[in-house]
């Protein structure tokens, strides 16, 4: 591939940099080791511990020793059996945790390797021969140095092996390049993983792989920057039955995800093309998130099909305008069978004030969701403005119910268009038991503070129809923003109410304003 696209013209050293921006993404989305060769002592001078030089610590119990070795790196792990004899065959007897990064000279401090630099064969044959050595089971590997193309033998044998032996977590990376190198349809046969990422490769022809092959214990799985047909992520799908979050960021080609899951609970699609979103029966499903980084807001899917989901409580970021959304499950309301999603609470959009067909469908999108607590929306800048609509727009439209019972409003990217100040004098006036209104300005509409004032004075000198909201006015610290702020990590926390609210922004134009 690589050598096709230089035929092209294309210069190397460019591609290098795109490539190395390229993986930047897929290392961001990998969960971090359990373990780190760089971990700080608590106690770096523990001489205390043995004043009469007696080895206390070799006088524990065999299961706490275990507990200490399981929590080392493999090379560190493997080191301990110098200690004493007691130590020799603890490492062999534990739970182990490969980390190939770590095996590096300078151990992973650098960061990620590089496209470019050599293929670290050392590595490679230091991590076949950990695998082979040890009985395992292992609790977690990390494989992300190798090109794996160079080493197909091995990463055919490393499969087999992990398999063989239990592993329960697996961080798999191939470097480029090739990019869509095909993984072996061995990696069905790992049915004791709990964890699974995936980084740029082809997915395994699942027409090849036995029918039983399943990964039962699986809840979590992340698929960064593959190669995929839609047979194969939904034989995936349908392999995993306890399977709760679900990553897919950057997939080299447009798939169509149906969602059918019993178990599932938050799905993640960052930077990444899906031509449809059908959630068809995913009862415990609570965070649905579409993310865009890069500046690229296209990549994501044009159609949102949402069926039975009766837990769905966040969702985001949606697109009127750019996408399609349909909701297939009615609800009765006062006898009458309604197409909405009661259940969530929390919702995210982008949209562009400066188109006018954008913003029409805005209140289309609100009205599927009449039980919101939270909004955040977040303005877009429109490279080509095709109309704006005023305040008659929305007050003559079909009253949105959500609105009424509305709690919080967090509006970003904030440049004073006749659009926005619509839109959230619209709010004002109708949300009855708003609690806060968060206004971020966008950095280019604060040449001063009495222009930021100008703009808002048709909001601030609306009639409010909460009289307990709190207006609050920041500065985005953002000069050119490409998309919304989000964290994946936050994302899959469920201990994060709000995902969305991630308050990046902290500098205050003004403490907050009196509307009343």
């Amino acid at each position: 591939m690589l050598a096709s696209m230089e035929r092209d013209g294309i210069d190397p050293e460019i591609l290098d940099i795109g490539t190395n921006l390229f993986l930047y993404f897929v290392y961001d989305y990998l969960p971090d080791p359990p373990v780190s060769p760089n971990a700080a002592l608590s106690l770096p001078d523990a001489s205390w511990m043995m004043p009469d030089g007696v080895d206390r610590i070799s006088c524990l119990p065999d299961v706490v020793l275990r507990n200490i070795v399981s929590r080392l790196p493999a090379k560190d792990a493997a080191r301990t059996a110098a200690l004493a004899s007691r130590w020799r065959p603890l490492w062999r007897s534990v739970p182990l945790t490969l980390v190939d990064s770590h095996l590096l000279p300078d151990c992973g401090v650098r960061g990620p390797l590089v496209i470019g630099g050599p293929s670290p064969r050392a590595v490679t044959a230091a991590v076949s021969r950990i695998l082979a050595q040890h009985p395992g089971p292992f609790r977690c590997v990390h494989l992300t140095c190798s090109t794996m193309d160079e080493h197909r033998g091995e990463m055919a044998r490393w499969l087999d092996i992990l398999a063989a032996k239990g592993v329960q977590e697996l961080i798999f990376v191939n470097r480029p390049w090739p990019i869509d190198l095909r993984l072996p349809t061995t990696l069905f046969s790992c049915a004791s993983l709990t964890r699974l990422y995936l980084g740029v490769w082809r997915l395994p022809d699942t027409a090849a792989v036995p029918r039983r092959a399943a990964f039962p214990n699986l809840r979590e799985l992340g698929l960064c920057f593959n190669v995929m047909e839609d047979r194969d992520l939904a034989f995936m799908l349908e392999r995993s039955p306890a399977l709760e979050l679900l990553t897919i960021t950057g997939s080299q080609t447009g798939v169509r995800l149906r969602l059918v899951s019993h178990s599932l609970r938050c799905v993640q699609l960052g930077h990444t093309y899906l031509e449809d979103i059908d959630v068809v029966d995913a009862p415990r499903l609570e965070r649905l998130f579409q993310s865009t980084t890069c500046g690229a807001p296209t990549l994501r899917s044009s159609r949102i099909k949402i069926g039975k989901a009766p837990n769905l409580r966040v969702l985001g970021h949606l697109q009127p305008g750019e996408q399609e959304l349909e909701i297939s499950s009615t609800v009765a309301v006062a006898g009458t069978k309604v197409k909405i999603v009661p259940s969530v609470q929390i919702l995210a959009m982008e949209v562009q004030f400066g188109v006018r067909d954008a913003v029409k469908k805005v209140p289309g999108f609100l009205r599927c969701f009449p039980n919101l607590h939270t909004l955040h929306v977040e303005s877009r800048k429109d490279d080509e403005p095709t109309g704006k609509v005023n305040l008659k727009f929305w007050q003559e439209g079909v009253p949105i119910k959500c609105v009424l019972g509305m709690k919080k409003m967090f509006f970003y990217e904030f440049r004073g268009s006749r659009s926005e100040v619509a839109f959230l004098k619209f709010i004002a006036e109708r949300a009855r038991v708003l609690e806060k209104m968060v206004v971020v300005v966008a950095s280019e509409c604060l040449s001063s503070r009495d222009d930021v004032s100008a703009k808002l004075k048709p909001l601030t000198s609306a009639k409010w129809s909460s009289e307990a909201c709190k207006l609050q006015l920041f500065k985005s610290p953002f000069k050119d923003p490409g998309a919304p702020v989000y964290s994946h990590q936050v994302a899959s926390d469920f201990s994060f109410a709000d995902p969305f609210d991630l308050v990046y922004y902290q500098e205050l134009v003004s403490a907050s304003i009196e509307v009343h």
